[in-house]
């Protein structure tokens, strides 16, 4: 018996991304977003309810319109619909492995070409910029010696912002030679030296917690044990 449509999409996300493919959260969401993009084009375009589209609506001229409409219509960057035209090809690899009579369609669609796009300019700081930005920031207020912390941190270790939402407690070694662990993509760690001066910056930190705190605990907090946020970090940054 054929799976239905609603049983293939949460197999996808409940077994093959999460299980099999291992994938982390902000990337199964990722995914998530980009069907529920689709889904919702094509049950406009079927003129029908989203619960009531089949196999048989997803076909190779409905993703080739549907990538179109995200940059026709929502005005995405082709970056956006390249991004969203590789988890497609994700999605309609496993309706291969799935349902075998949806073959054809699904070698249609992996053949769709990735639109070529210009390389993003590289913005940087030179050391001694980021030396007077981070001489510059407030030594006074609530979250000041958080938000100086973890600038110099980034700075430091060259972290991506989720790395630094996932750091623990644990995963810090501030003796000599100081060094953190990073938990990055792919679920890959990797080990990074630290400076005398981030070292200084997170005894401080993590002294101003208090003698309870926990290994398992977030060393950077929007407030008591509750990590921030990749928004919260970017905003920070951005500030």
């Amino acid at each position: 018996m054929t799976p239905t449509l609603g049983q293939l999409v949460q197999s996808f996300f409940a077994d093959y991304l999460a299980v099999q493919k291992g994938l982390r959260l902000g990337s199964i969401r990722s995914y998530r977003d980009t069907m529920r993009l689709f889904l919702c084009f094509a049950a406009k375009q079927t003129r029908q309810p989203i619960a009531r589209l089949s196999l048989q609506d997803l076909t190779f001229d409905r993703v080739l319109s549907f990538l179109k409409h995200l940059e026709q219509d929502r005005g995405n960057h082709a970056r956006t619909r390249n991004q969203r035209r590789a988890a497609l090809n994700t999605f309609f690899v496993y309706l291969a492995l799935r349902v075998p009579e949806m073959l054809a369609t699904c070698q249609q669609i992996a053949a769709i070409p990735v639109k070529r796009t210009p390389l993003a300019a590289t913005h940087y700081l030179e050391s001694e910029e980021m030396t007077a930005l981070l001489s510059h920031l407030p030594r006074k207020g609530r979250y000041a010696v958080r938000d100086r912390t973890l600038l110099l941190f980034l700075y430091n270790t060259g972290a991506r912002v989720q790395e630094a939402v996932d750091l623990r407690i644990e995963h810090l070694n501030l003796k000599a030679p100081a060094n953190v662990h990073l938990h990055g993509k792919g679920d890959k760690w990797r080990i990074c030296p630290l400076w005398d001066e981030t070292v200084k910056h997170l005894v401080q930190l993590l002294t101003e917690r208090g003698p309870a705190v926990a290994p398992t605990e977030p060393v950077f907090c929007a407030r008591r044990n509750v990590a921030l946020t990749r928004f919260g970090i970017y905003k920070i940054v951005r500030r």
